[in-house]
């Protein structure tokens, strides 16, 4: 049984045009033709354009595609096993793939899905995206800013109601400790910095002491980490700063 250029196109899912092509070039010849004189193509026509068809989806140009049909070592066998290596090969990439635009949809979200509404209703004046594009920028190519983002998305609003009133009940200690006059290096103070390293590490990824260390510096580093702090209380944000090393050093002993 034999079909016409227009049958097999259409079986195909190419055009007329291309088959013309293939023709003209060698790489696919129909194997009859009409008393016309018009393409006719069997059966085993159409297993060579299904080769031809896969490698030119994985991305093969056309004249490594015949030198792959052409192969007098290859047989029917030989094509199956090495179209199957090449869908697995691919496989893998794809899914490569789909876990990196996952990844960057979470970070583009930092967990925040929320309407602006609701966003107010949680953080009231608090942008919870102020530095998100930094944050990314800064960390986003370690382990820490990746647990937190997957850790993040999942969160619900009821979540971000939990973490921020733990945020304000913790401000509101450490600022009355700053007003007492308790010292930075005092217990009670040690024990807040302590909290402060707990909380992070319950809801956004394990925060070290050494990296504890390292928050405190940029606390003080970063006037907008420092302009944060000390609305707080003035001189909270270098209190902490002292706080947190302080703890650590005790922790670590």
């Amino acid at each position: 049984m034999s079909y016409s250029v227009g049958q097999v196109a259409g079986f195909a899912g190419v055009t007329v045009r291309t088959l013309h092509h293939y023709d003209d070039i060698g790489l696919l010849v129909p194997s009859e033709r009409s008393r016309a004189g018009h393409r006719r193509y069997g059966d085993t026509d159409l297993d060579r354009l299904q080769r031809i068809l896969f490698y030119r989806e994985l991305g093969f140009p056309l004249d490594e595609v015949a030198v792959l049909l052409d192969d007098p070592d290859a047989d029917p066998r030989a094509h199956l096993r090495r179209q199957h290596d090449l869908l697995t090969a691919r496989i893998e990439r794809l899914q490569k793939m789909a876990a990196a635009v996952e990844h960057a949809m979470e970070a583009r979200k930092m967990g925040i899905d929320l309407t602006p509404e609701e966003k107010f209703e949680v953080f009231g004046d608090k942008d919870p995206e102020q530095y998100a594009d930094e944050a990314e920028e800064r960390w986003g190519g370690t382990e820490a800013y990746a647990e937190s983002q997957r850790r993040v998305a999942r969160y619900t609003k009821e979540d971000w109601k939990r973490v921020q009133a733990e945020v304000d009940d913790w401000q509101e200690r450490y600022a009355a400790l700053v007003a007492a006059g308790e010292r930075s290096s005092g217990e009670a103070a040690m024990d807040l910095a302590e909290e402060h390293r707990q909380h992070i590490s319950r809801w956004y990824f394990e925060v070290t002491y050494e990296m504890h260390r390292c928050f405190a510096e940029m606390y003080v580093s970063d006037e907008r980490f420092k302009a944060f702090y000390d609305s707080m209380r003035p001189g909270l944000a270098e209190h902490l700063k002292e706080a947190i090393l302080a703890n650590a050093a005790r922790r670590t002993a």
